[in-house]
């Protein structure tokens, strides 16, 4: 490639990923405008403070996979010792909810897709993973590696496609993906419809009887968009600081 083509591309993908931007004071005013539900919501909780996964995506999805289906704490150990394979004593940083404000990406070296593949299965699983959750790290590995996946193409993609592109790696499923298009790529509009946090936010914060259903959340989170993604992480928020509905109705036989 010449280096006009070259330049001209670079340009391309700059433009590309400025079309996710978004200014989080529009987010506010939008989300306070088109849902009183919403706006109770940000004035309690206060500024929206989401910190970014660190900016190598291998390294964001890696850490997804190992803590799936696993407690902070559990999850926490096994990924020190992953990291350790490859860079003994490295830390792992701190172990809060991504949601939290004091939630900070872990830093440190972290290994390259080479380096995992170099690995056999046996030293993977030395450091507490399951054999499922190896083959998936190979898997994001290999894809990495050949260039499938990759932060150039990340960029080029929208949601939808950055979606069916990652949940061809073993392991990840949508709900992998979109906490990867959330907490990684920033992008604006992304609404799980079976996060268990949200729902059950969701049915606290609307007053339902009972969890909401898929076609419920899209329909309550209808107004939120283009940003989605700003209101999901209010309402992980509302059940992290365990925030009180307003004016919400005496619970029977609750204790005083």
């Amino acid at each position: 490639m010449s280096g006009a083509a070259s330049t001209a591309g670079g340009s391309l993908l700059t433009l590309v990923a400025m079309v996710h931007m978004f200014e989080a004071a529009d987010a506010l005013a939008h989300l306070r405008e088109a849902d009183p539900t919403m706006a109770r919501i940000l004035a309690s909780i206060g500024p929206y403070t989401m910190r970014a996964d660190p900016e190598d995506p291998f390294r964001s999805l890696a850490r997804a996979i190992i803590f799936q289906q696993l407690s902070g704490k559990a999850a926490g150990t096994i990924y020190r010792r992953f990291v350790a394979l490859f860079a003994d004593g490295t830390d792992a940083g701190t172990l809060v909810s991504r949601s939290d404000p004091d939630w900070s990406p872990t830093e440190g070296p972290f290994p390259l897709p080479a380096q995992v593949l170099a690995k056999d299965d046996e030293a993977l699983r030395s450091a507490g993973l399951s054999r499922n959750k190896a083959l998936s790290l190979r898997s994001l590995a290999e894809h990495f590696a050949s260039g499938e996946l990759g932060s150039e193409v990340f960029d080029e993609w929208d949601d939808e496609e950055i979606v069916t592109h990652l949940t061809r790696v073993r392991g990840i499923g949508r709900w992998t993906a979109e906490m990867f298009l959330m907490f990684h790529l920033r992008r604006p509009d992304v609404l799980p419809v079976n996060d268990v946090g949200i729902n059950r936010a969701i049915m606290r914060q609307y007053g339902l009887e009972a969890m909401p259903k898929v076609e419920d959340v899209q329909r309550i989170g209808a107004c939120w968009r283009p940003y989605a993604s700003v209101a999901c992480w209010y309402l992980w928020r509302t059940e992290d600081v365990k925030l009180l509905v307003a004016d919400a109705p005496e619970a029977a036989g609750s204790a005083g």
